[in-house]
């Protein structure tokens, strides 16, 4: 199974994926004439403007600017941060890390798209507010066409994060703290990570938006903080080795054979697949998951909720993918031969000692399962879309049976399946971008003079 999901993969990721995701930056950002540079400053200010760790709880289901955030960095900044990253120069080499630079720098124009379309056409059903892409395809693509479509990508955002893309996370947990008792010659049932971890969660299901709000405002920025802070000193004690890690990264972008260690044997187009791959993953542009929390948000018009999705990848990739790429390169972690989480920790090991893969293990734990909550929230919106509100209690018990399994399960076939149902994803909602691009335009024409 693994070799057949591993060869479709690399049919999709080779060129069709890159070629809609990155086409799709690149034409957004010459049609908002490079909104991410012009119009950063005033999303940065509308993020940490307006931030605040206990916002007031929405009517109708709505969340305030700075909970939508959270809830969306959250859903960004999980496993692909400490796992992806580390996966991505293993299998893509440094050169990975700027083809990741690259998509998620046109991906800041998408996420602006994505975001003031879910804004613009949100609904009130069963009175809450929702949206997301299954109501902006609906209006790209009118009739019958149009339901099919918005249909399989519901199915799809099902399938890629509640199901699979939530085995990936508690995967990658269970692996971690795995990693730690190994390290001092113990052993651990992953199924003793799964299950109170599945269990949390639950408890967080069954609270509805109001309790994932409550409690993504105050995970997200205590946990960023505490990681960037730990990321910072351990490249610190290694800064002379800083140089040496973006020649690797450019070189390796164009010339990957000519780097040493991981990237031996590595070509051009695996450093784009995977960095592209593992970018994508990470900060979600194009994707369509995050438009399903900017539109609960209570903006003051779409324009302002487009600028705030865009500082989410900008804090996603440059910042804390970039910390974990810049950690695991200069303390030559690379040449252990080890993947995965184990190498993001051996990294820490080198500068903190005993205490490295403990701090990456309670890192990953809060930064993977604030994800999870996130994921089932995106997922949900899509079970009720399509079975009704009855359905979403099923949905639940089976992330939550996922949440078990996909800790015991092997790393490699969890990504690639991860990989495969978020390309799927990509099609319908990269195709409802490039038909609603007018749309976007007069909402930035409209919004955007002030």
């Amino acid at each position: 199974m693994l070799e057949m999901v591993q060869s479709v993969n690399s049919l999709m990721w080779g060129l069709l994926l890159i070629v809609l995701l990155c086409g799709t930056g690149i034409y957004y950002t010459i049609r908002l004439r490079f909104i991410q540079i012009r119009k950063f400053g005033e999303g940065f200010k509308l993020v940490f403007g307006n931030m605040s760790f206990k916002g007031e709880r929405g009517k109708n289901g709505e969340m305030t600017p700075f909970q939508s955030l959270a809830t969306a960095i959250a859903a960004q900044v999980g496993t692909g941060n400490l796992t992806g990253a580390a996966t991505a120069l293993i299998s893509g080499g440094p050169g990975a890390i700027f083809w990741m630079w690259v998509s998620a720098f046109f991906g800041m124009s998408t996420i602006y798209a994505e975001a003031a379309l879910a804004q613009k056409y949100k609904v009130v059903e069963d009175g809450n507010v929702t949206g997301g892409p299954v109501y902006y395809i609906k209006q790209a693509f009118k009739g019958n066409f149009g339901k099919v479509l918005a249909g399989a990508f519901a199915v799809f955002i099902i399938l890629a994060l509640g199901f699979m893309g939530n085995m990936v996370q508690s995967n990658s947990i269970a692996a971690a703290f795995i990693e730690v008792f190994r390290a001092r010659d113990m052993q651990l049932n992953p199924l003793w990570i799964g299950l109170p971890l599945a269990l949390f969660a639950f408890f967080i299901f069954i609270g509805g938006t109001a309790r994932l709000a409550s409690v993504v405002e105050k995970i997200v920025p205590v946990m960023a903080g505490v990681y960037i802070l730990g990321s910072i000193i351990l490249i610190g004690m290694h800064f002379q080795f800083i140089p040496e890690a973006i020649k690797m990264i450019f070189v390796g972008a164009f010339k990957p054979q000519s780097i040493a260690g991981g990237a031996l044997g590595i070509s051009v187009q695996q450093a784009i697949r995977y960095g592209v791959a593992r970018g994508l993953f990470s900060n979600e542009a194009g994707m369509g998951s995050t438009p399903h929390a900017h539109a609960r948000a209570t903006a003051k018009n779409p324009h302002e909720q487009g600028l705030t999705a865009m500082v989410s990848v900008f804090i996603d990739t440059f910042i804390i993918l970039n910390l974990t790429a810049f950690s695991i390169i200069t303390t030559n972690a690379m040449s252990t031969g080890k993947t995965g989480i184990v190498l993001t920790q051996h990294a820490f090991t080198t500068g903190f000692g005993s205490f490295g893969d403990i701090f990456i293990a309670i890192c990953l734990l809060f930064f993977a399962f604030s994800t999870i909550l996130s994921w089932h929230f995106f997922g949900a919106i899509n079970v009720k879309y399509l079975f009704g509100t009855k359905a979403v209690k099923l949905y639940s018990m089976v992330v939550v049976v996922c949440i078990v399994i996909g800790a015991m399960l092997k790393v490699e076939l969890v990504w690639e399946l991860a990989d495969f149902f978020n390309g799927l994803m990509v099609i319908p909602n990269v195709l409802a971008l490039f038909v609603l691009a007018g749309v976007v335009s007069k909402i930035h024409k409209d919004f955007g003079k002030k």
